[in-house]
């Protein structure tokens, strides 16, 4: 472990000692909720950037009503 997270440390091709987060590579596990979903999302982009649009009209108009909260 270092920098508070692990990394994985390999010389490059001059030599020179290179250190990347293992997140970065396959050396780890993978995280089991992605080992479970396999690369599936219930979710689609289309739904998804809908979802965001519409929080935004909410904050949009919880603005001009002079309310912080939704």
């Amino acid at each position: 472990m270092n920098w508070g997270e692990n990394r994985v440390s390999f010389q490059d091709e001059r030599g020179l000692l290179v250190s990347l987060p293992a997140e970065w590579t396959d050396v780890l596990p993978p995280e089991p909720l992605v080992a479970i979903g396999r690369g599936r999302s219930p979710f689609r982009v289309d739904d998804l950037l809908q979802l965001a649009e519409l929080i935004q009209q909410v904050e949009r108009q919880s603005a001009k009503a002079g309310t912080a909260d939704v």
